[in-house]
């Protein structure tokens, strides 16, 4: 897997800047996204979900908690749990982003009333955490298993490159630098050889040293990813699996333990990678990406099906009704994916970043993006009741969307997500340009040599399959345009317009069209979105006899608030023998029946011998199926993903 290319004309804004691999990356200079699916999602999370998160972090005194680490009164007053000052770096690092898309003049001047808050609570010697360090707290790095002092600073470093990318220099690059020189001093060479429990801080340094061009954080960065798996770290309950900590990253096959923990190491370790040269480095993480998606992936792009230590499960261990698939951790993936796709050019990463977007990603904010999921269930069995708008969350709950959660990671990783989107869209390389992800939007960039191509990308994506490419501006010789095919999109087909006017199948992929353009020139994809029967693995035991239903790149599911009669989403019946079909308002319509509940009551057995009839049911005219990320936007309601088939025969047995 070798790094083939340096990339020398480059974006400013740019959230991942690799100095080499096999595509460039465009900045949210160079892409902006103008109307559709992402766009109103973007408008709501810079109009409703900035504002909320700062109101919030605000309320519940983790803002706050600066200020009382430099009045002194932080030993008694601080709020929250260890690692609450990491929020306040993701929506600072949030702010700047939206602030470098022409949002600039309001969040500028909150981002420097935050900053300066923040900066004031930092040590002279670049030592930055309101958890550790003061009179009547714990010593600084006395807790690097659960501590979550350099996950912190990762998150600030983060906030600080940004600013840097998006403003220029400001008060929060300098206090992000202070802090990484700091680390830099203290865990490198002849300094502690420790880890964090929680990786983060490794990306963080790897983009500092792109940033700045200094040599010493990619270094530390490196340190921290060939420490990993060497038990530096303390045994624990859950093992050191959970820390990532039981076996160096070369040598893994799988990504495993805390998912979060997990990704956010196997990205790190990607930029490593590829700032180094260490192609074998790099090989390992895609290696233990491959098995990870085979084995131990939703369908919905989630990751991490254990809720008690937030973790992956075993191979094909994915039960729908216990799916933990915190939203961070597909917000990791999404990171993960990135990097990997430009580092390879394999399109199948930016495959699974469009599921978790849409599948995972998009399914955490409410509608108002005021409330959000932490966890993202596949099944849902009872309705659950409505969070209180006033007060945190004690703990990830799946039944509705909560306003707040004592431990908020997810709110201000979607909103950073969200605001640094348009830059996974499309990317560039010594060829031409190439579009992975699909939404209205206008792209200009420039190629080698100097060459100035421009073009405007027109779909209603992913409600309907076409995508129209207009070339805008062109250089003066030939280019290539590639497009991504989505690989359950068999029977795509694309055409150039004004050309001899033929479509040309496209197989899942890439389709590439390179020629001279001409301003004006447009190329269309179409890609068959229908609704589709989906199965899994028979060894995922857990959805064995059930079936899902996909359109397109979103996941469908039942729920309860569609169904007549009151009745819950157990009910349902499908009948994969005849295809879903598309209803209105973006619904499908499957065919299937309603079990009629059992009326004995104080019935001793849940089991049966084969042959036996189950509990009567009614046909129904037809059940309606929701997109995943839309549901529990109605009130509380049951929902699950994966439905039951009816049976065929009377054998008892069930399936597809």
């Amino acid at each position: 897997m070798k790094l083939v290319r340096e990339n020398t004309a480059r974006s400013l804004v740019l959230p991942v800047a690799p100095t080499r691999g096999r595509l460039r990356p465009l900045g949210l200079d160079e892409v902006r996204i103008t109307g559709g699916f992402w766009a109103r999602r973007r408008e709501t999370n810079a109009t409703a979900t900035l504002g909320h998160c700062r109101d919030w972090m605000e309320r519940v005194g983790w803002t706050g908690n600066f200020r009382a680490a430099v009045e002194g009164r932080i030993h008694r007053d601080r709020r929250g749990r260890e690692f609450a000052d990491s929020d306040v770096y993701k929506l600072l690092e949030a702010m700047a982003w939206q602030a470098g898309q022409g949002d600039g003049t309001a969040l500028d001047a909150g981002i420097a009333e935050l900053t300066g808050t923040i900066a004031a609570a930092q040590e002279p010697d670049g030592y930055l955490n309101t958890a550790f360090g003061r009179p009547g707290q714990r010593p600084r790095y006395s807790d690097l298993e659960w501590g979550h002092e350099l996950y912190c600073y990762g998150h600030l470093i983060q906030a600080g490159v940004a600013q840097l990318r998006a403003r220029g220099e400001g008060e929060l690059a300098k206090t992000a630098l202070r802090a990484a020189d700091h680390v830099c001093a203290t865990f490198g060479p002849g300094g502690i050889e420790g880890v964090c429990g929680h990786p983060e801080i490794e990306t963080a340094l790897v983009e500092l040293a792109r940033a700045t061009g200094e040599q010493r954080y990619l270094d530390q960065a490196a340190l921290f990813v060939d420490r990993r798996g060497h038990g530096t770290l303390a045994d624990i309950e859950f093992g050191r699996a959970y820390f990532q900590d039981d076996l160096p990253v070369r040598d893994a096959t799988v990504l495993r333990g805390h998912a979060v923990r997990a990704l956010y190491l196997a990205a790190g370790a990607v930029d490593v990678a590829v700032e180094t040269g260490d192609d074998a480095l790099l090989a390992a993480v895609a290696r233990q990406w491959e098995t990870t998606v085979a084995r131990r992936t939703y369908l919905t792009g989630g990751m991490g099906s254990h809720h008690r230590d937030e973790s992956f499960g075993d191979d094909f261990v994915l039960p729908p009704d216990r799916a933990y698939a915190e939203t961070c951790a597909g917000v990791a993936s999404v990171m993960l994916g990135w990097r990997l796709l430009l580092a390879t050019g394999d399109p199948r990463y930016a495959d699974l970043a469009e599921r978790t977007l849409f599948n995972v990603v998009a399914a955490s904010p409410s509608e108002d993006g005021r409330a959000f999921f932490y966890a993202n269930t596949l099944h849902r069995r009872s309705r659950g009741t409505v969070p209180s708008a006033n007060a945190q969350s004690p703990r990830a709950e799946s039944g509705l969307r909560a306003p707040w959660f004592a431990v908020s990671c997810c709110p201000t990783n979607v909103a950073r997500t969200l605001a640094l989107l348009p830059a996974y869209l499309a990317t560039a390389d010594d060829r031409g340009v190439q579009l992975h992800q699909y939404a209205d939007a206008e792209i200009a960039t420039t190629l080698p040599g100097g060459h100035a191509v421009a073009l405007r990308v027109r779909t209603d994506y992913p409600h309907g399959g076409r995508v129209t490419v207009r070339i805008t501006r062109s250089a003066d010789h030939p280019w290539t345009l590639s497009l991504r095919v989505p690989a359950w999109a068999a029977g795509a087909t694309a055409w150039l317009v004004d050309a001899d006017g033929a479509r040309r199948p496209v197989a899942p992929g890439t389709a590439t069209v390179t020629r001279a353009f001409r301003a004006g020139d447009e190329i269309r994809l179409e890609l068959p979105v229908a609704p589709r029967w989906i199965g899994a693995d028979p060894r995922v035991d857990a959805v064995r006899g059930t079936v899902a239903v996909e359109r397109g790149p979103l996941v469908y599911c039942a729920e309860s608030v569609d169904l007549p009669g009151g009745q819950e989403v157990d009910a349902v019946r499908v009948d994969p023998s005849a295809g879903p079909e598309d209803g209105p308002d973006g619904t499908v319509v499957v065919p299937g029946e309603l079990a009629v509940a059992d009326e004995r009551s104080g019935a001793p057995w849940s089991y049966r011998p084969l042959g036996e009839a189950a509990d009567p049911a009614e046909r129904a005219p037809g059940i309606v199926l929701v997109p995943y990320h839309s549901w529990a936007n109605r009130g509380p309601s049951t929902m699950r993903v994966w439905l039951p088939t009816a049976e065929p025969d009377s054998t008892g047995a069930a399936g597809i």
